[in-house]
């Protein structure tokens, strides 16, 4: 499932998959060859914090007696990494409301066009809807989403309260049927304060008009700006509730490793992969294949 990100991991299956399958086939392991593993997990975006989690363990069972051998290594690494990753239980087809948050250019709009034909593939009725009044790029960009999916979509007039759209928006909901409202939102961060009032607006908006709909608040993360996508992943879990993270970009210089900070540091799971500009480069994020991927050697 994951084969399309070995070609683009240019750090993670690259050092995993060569550098780390060299120490997996050392007859004794020590503290250098921990060391070893340490800058690689390091230099593939897994994060100092989380890092050093999964070294202290593999130290203790090294002096446990448990870790004699390259493969013992391997096996005790896979199980370290498998456990980081939080279980994937989101499964997108019932009828619900999608509120999309994330700063600008971290692909929201593009994830937004995606998800929205992955449903219209389930022959889901959806509505877009252009929460981000403030940037008439942000509209013009969903507008062109909604024509390649031939979805509808609710636009406001420039600089609107983005509650007054998704009201309008709710009532279409109910008013036309439809089955799934995938809603855009500001990508701007001036200050946690203002980001919190407005999301908390927006969602008490959607709970009064549609309370008997669940409503998933998903997170855009920019695969390529590693460290600092651990820092927008913290500060928008503090101002918001987050059901799962869309991992953006993972078609450029990504390291992947991020993946692992993110469940461990954030406890958000990873609930797709994006990959690309076409319709169908949108993954849901399996944790079991993903890691089982990570351990196939590229020869």
């Amino acid at each position: 499932m994951f084969n399309f990100l070995k070609t683009t991991f240019s750090s993670l299956f690259s050092h995993i998959s060569n550098k780390a399958h060299i120490l997996f086939g050392r007859t004794v392991i020590d503290e250098q060859t921990l060391k070893e593993l340490e800058m690689i997990l390091i230099t593939a975006d897994t994060g100092v914090t989380t890092t050093r989690t999964i070294l202290a363990n593999l130290r203790t069972a090294l002096h446990a007696g448990t870790i004699k051998q390259g493969e013992d290594l391997g096996k005790a690494l896979k199980k370290e990494l498998s456990s980081l990753l939080i279980p994937q239980t989101f499964i997108p087809s019932e009828q619900a409301v999608y509120l999309f948050v994330g700063i600008n250019g971290s692909g929201k709009t593009t994830s937004i066009g995606k998800i929205a034909h992955l449903l219209k593939k389930q022959n889901k009725k959806i509505l877009l809807v252009a929460g981000d009044t403030f940037r008439a790029a942000a509209t013009n960009q969903l507008q062109m989403w909604a024509d390649r999916t031939t979805s509808a979509i609710m636009v406001g007039k420039p600089e609107e309260d983005p509650s007054s759209v998704i009201f309008k928006a709710c009532q279409a909901f109910k008013d036309e049927a439809f089955d799934t409202l995938l809603i855009d939102t500001a990508g701007r961060l001036q200050t946690k304060t203002n980001l919190m009032k407005e999301l908390e607006k927006i969602k008490r908006t959607i709970q009064r008009q549609l309370p008997d709909k669940p409503v998933y608040t998903l997170l855009t993360i920019d695969a390529m700006l590693g460290q600092n996508s651990l820092e927008q992943a913290k500060l928008f879990k503090e101002s918001t509730d987050v059901n799962g993270i869309i991992l953006t970009k993972m078609d450029g210089t990504a390291k992947g490793g991020i993946i692992f900070a993110i469940n461990q540091e954030v406890h958000i799971p990873v609930t797709f992969v994006s990959f690309g500009e076409q319709l169908d480069d949108l993954k849901l994020f399996n944790p079991n294949e993903f890691v089982e991927e990570l351990f196939q050697s590229e020869e």
